[in-house]
């Protein structure tokens, strides 16, 4: 009887679920590709040497502390509570008038994952060894041009788990945009139950339907991580005294005894 019901619900209703499927990934990446370049920006401007001139030393200073507290705020209250706040409050003050739902949802995904990656992208660029920096410095490389040529392609290859982490998240932090009437899976998941009246059975498709999403998503981006990790086995060519020398090297997976 259960799976008779779960398929009838698929049959009549899988438009609906397709569309709250279609909305959850798309707020859920653009928001954690947006997140991320906040996370750039800060982390490369909290890591730029204080300015000796004194006007620029305190605006710097300023504005540090202003993304210390946004990234406090946002990383200390809940994105439903956020999500209110930012959604009716743009309301508030525009006179009733309120932001297109899906781009609303875009925004807050975006400002509370920026808010994380700004952390992780810090922790990432601090990771990096400081010779990096000084053999930048030392061949006349900006402080913004070592970070765009020489750190930050290390530090997204240090943090890309980190980042897939958090896109696995939001897939499932969508649904919490429900409170503001944004038509992601969650919602939709609601929708079809107050039509059909079989509460158990449509909320047991959309976990399943969570769980399918995260679980390809996780997969396809570990497959990323190992693409980037390239071979096991390759060679070095040349050396100081040697021209000719090849270096074969090949790295031994560690092999775990079973217990």
């Amino acid at each position: 009887m259960f799976f008779e019901t779960v398929f009838k619900i698929l049959k009549e209703y899988y438009l609906v679920l397709l569309k709250g499927v279609g909305n959850t990934m798309l707020i859920a990446l653009v928001g954690t590709v947006f997140g991320l370049l906040i996370g750039l920006l800060t982390g490369i401007f909290r890591t730029i040497p204080r300015s000796r001139n004194r006007f620029l030393a305190v605006l710097q200073k300023i504005l540090s502390g202003v993304i210390s507290v946004y990234v406090e705020i946002f990383r200390g209250t809940p994105m439903m509570v956020q999500s209110m706040v930012i959604f009716w409050g743009y309301a508030f003050a525009n006179g009733g008038s309120t932001l297109p739902l899906i781009p609303a949802g875009i925004f807050i995904v975006s400002i509370n994952t920026g808010a994380y990656m700004t952390e992780i992208v810090r922790g990432g660029i601090i990771s990096i060894d400081k010779g990096q920096f000084e053999g930048a410095y030392s061949v006349g490389m900006s402080h913004w041009k070592t970070m765009i040529h020489v750190v930050i392609p290390q530090v997204l290859r240090n943090i890309l788990p980190s980042i897939s982490n958090e896109f696995v998240i939001n897939i499932k932090d969508t649904s919490v945009l429900n409170v503001i009437g944004v038509t992601e899976l969650y919602y939709m998941g609601g929708v079809i139950q107050r039509m059909n009246l079989k509460i158990f059975e449509t909320y047991a498709i959309i976990c399943a339907v969570y769980f399918l999403l995260t679980f390809a998503v996780t997969r396809l981006l570990r497959f990323a991580e190992k693409k980037l990790e390239g071979s096991n086995t390759y060679v070095i060519c040349g050396s100081q005294s040697d021209p000719d020398a090849e270096i074969h090297i090949k790295i031994a997976k560690e092999e775990v005894p079973d217990d």
